[in-house]
């Protein structure tokens, strides 16, 4: 058969499903991940938006079975001295209104964040603070110790058990139920927000307590983080009981060395903790959880 010969300027458009054969042809197909199922064979939520508002995540959680929904947020990881403070936190859907502008605690200026301290704990369905000794993030380490305090602070929230878990950053194992880690979490969970408010608010008050006991360091206006006049201090003076010893800057004044900056941090905590977070008590210092809110 002759072929055809087109004439003009008009070109027949090719059946659909030869152009979608085409483009097959053209491009490699996509991957699709595989979709992670939840127990009880729920799927996990899609990206949210982060404009939406700092409520939308937990309502989305919550709308799909999830809730309740609590924030896990922790206080002085960066710091050579003190304690490391970890807050889990539960919210009423409802409360939105009357929790608006609440945001990550370092945004917020002293005055702010014990404002919204009393808020929270007056509106919270349910709250545990842990607060974690500088002998025990010495022992393990500050990464494990503060995954540890996480667990345990989530495990607190007896009155209103959550159904789902925000971390702010980085994924934890061994709450039991669901988790998802959330960049920025303070900025875009106001659970996590929360969180950020209680255990920050906390660690200073503590503090400034231990700031009346060595009041040579100047605890009560840096916390314990790396500042010039913290650094100065610690120099002239040496470490007090309250400083973290496996922190380089402070092993190197009490004439310790230690490989790294810092001791353990570079550990799996599931190699120490295991994937449940069920750890002899003996193993750990004593950590002080404090409990509350307005389901209680």
């Amino acid at each position: 058969m002759a072929p055809e010969i087109l004439t003009g300027s008009t070109v027949p458009v090719p059946p659909a499903r030869a152009r979608t054969a085409a483009v097959s042809r053209r491009a490699p197909a996509r991957r699709r991940r595989p979709v992670r199922v939840l127990p009880d064979g729920l799927r996990p939520p899609r990206a949210i938006v982060r404009d939406a508002g700092t409520w939308t995540l937990q309502t989305v959680l919550q709308r799909h079975g999830l809730g309740p929904v609590a924030g896990v947020d922790e206080a002085g990881r960066g710091a050579s001295a003190g304690p490391l403070v970890v807050a889990a936190c539960v919210l009423r859907p409802a409360d939105a209104a009357a929790l608006d502008g609440l945001t990550d605690s370092k945004l917020l200026t002293a005055s702010a964040r014990e404002h919204w301290y009393g808020r929270i704990r007056k509106r919270a369905l349910d709250l545990a603070v842990v607060v974690i000794p500088p002998a025990e993030v010495d022992r393990r380490g500050v990464h494990i110790a503060n995954i540890e305090g996480m667990r345990r602070a989530v495990a607190a929230l007896t009155t209103v058990p959550p159904g789902y878990v925000l971390t702010d950053g980085f994924a934890v194992r061994g709450f039991g139920r669901p988790a998802l880690a959330v960049p920025k979490g303070d900025r875009v969970a106001a659970c996590i927000a929360a969180a950020s408010v209680l255990a920050k608010v906390t660690r200073d008050r503590i503090m400034t307590e231990l700031d009346a006991e060595h009041a040579a360091y100047g605890f009560a206006v840096h916390k314990g983080y790396n500042t010039p006049e913290h650094e100065g201090a610690l120099r002239a003076h040496g470490p007090c009981p309250e400083h973290r010893f496996s922190f380089a800057n402070v092993a190197a004044v009490a004439g310790r060395e230690v490989p790294g900056g810092l001791v353990h941090n570079e550990t799996d905590p599931d190699e120490v903790l295991g994937d449940t977070g069920e750890v002899e008590p003996a193993r750990w210092e004593p950590m002080e959880t404090v409990t509350g809110g307005a389901g209680r």
